[in-house]
């Protein structure tokens, strides 16, 4: 039997149903049925060469988001339109806007430095479109349609500057493909959000000692040296309690998603992978709740 081709022929009748659909939603966004065309190859060949090579052309059809595909398409063509568009859009039911999710996103990964926070916003429209380095994909070139563009890109731009601020600590920064692509390599969004509700509801019984330590060593990028000075403990102390940390969460973690049916060889690397960018988002881990831990306590940071 003949391999089916990676890139599609000549359109088809669902190509053609797509194209006129997105055109009727987004009509300011103007692309011919050869974009249209182009870009379905290209996104396909994409997902499929994620390790997704079995997958059928019906398939990944049935799977597209199309208006958030055509927008990406439509930007990664300098459509001034698509662009506008991807500028309002809303982030979540509260109707706040990308911009305004990123902007929030900014002051957690960067707490009071108004300065750092601006330029990691402003300078994520330009990553979206220029590669890192020769050779590789733009981020917005990797996106192949198969799951919600805002949450993606929301998490991308996370990911983005977790992994440069483990760069500045001199930590082993994530991997090109944790960068710009930040869900599960499972592919399945549901277990994303399983190990998050299962990440909270761990995090919600850590003791304000625990909280002090996770959150100096994951905000501050303290030594546990520094943090044991700053506490007053003895050094071994805040390792045992570290580690004994790291393991009740994994443990809790693990327990909660194979009870739900994980069946993923290896559950330790969705949770390593996944909970940096969760534990930035925390309240309880947030700047103003650390510095207020520790006025409790009759400290503060220098």
């Amino acid at each position: 039997m003949a391999r089916e081709p990676v890139i599609p022929g000549p359109p088809t009748t669902a190509t053609v149903l797509l194209y006129h659909f997105c055109r009727l939603q987004l009509p300011q966004v103007v692309r011919s049925p050869a974009d249209l065309q182009r870009h379905l190859g290209r996104t396909f060949a994409l997902y499929r060469a994620k390790g997704n090579g079995e997958v059928s052309w019906a398939v990944y059809l049935e799977g597209l988001y199309p208006l958030d595909w055509f927008v990406a398409c439509a930007c990664l063509d300098g459509d001034r339109q698509a662009w506008e568009y991807l500028f309002a859009a809303r982030a979540n039911r509260a109707d706040c806007l990308l911009i305004d999710a990123l902007r929030a996103r900014a002051m957690r990964l960067y707490p009071r430095d108004e300065e750092q926070q601006n330029s990691a916003v402003g300078e994520f429209w330009s990553h979206l479109l220029v590669a890192d380095t020769a050779g590789s994909l733009p981020v917005l070139a990797r996106y192949d349609g198969q799951r919600p563009l805002v949450p993606w890109l929301i998490r991308v731009f996370q990911n983005y500057h977790v992994s440069q601020l483990r760069h500045r600590a001199g930590v082993q920064a994530l991997p090109d493909d944790d960068v710009a692509m930040p869900l599960p390599e499972s592919g399945d969004y549901a277990w994303h959000e399983a190990f998050c509700q299962a990440a909270r509801e761990v995090l919600r019984t850590l003791t304000d000692q625990e909280t002090l330590i996770l959150g100096l060593r994951l905000r501050y990028r303290m030594s546990q040296r520094e943090v044991a000075h700053l506490l007053g403990v003895h050094e071994g102390t805040i390792s045992r309690q570290t580690t004994a940390l790291r393991d009740r969460c994994l443990d809790a973690i693990t327990d909660r998603l194979t009870a739900q049916g994980w069946t993923g060889d290896d559950l330790a690397e969705l949770v390593l992978k996944e909970m940096g960018g969760l534990l930035l988002d925390e309240p309880r881990l947030s700047a103003d709740h650390l510095a207020a831990l520790l006025a409790a306590r009759g400290k503060k940071l220098s």
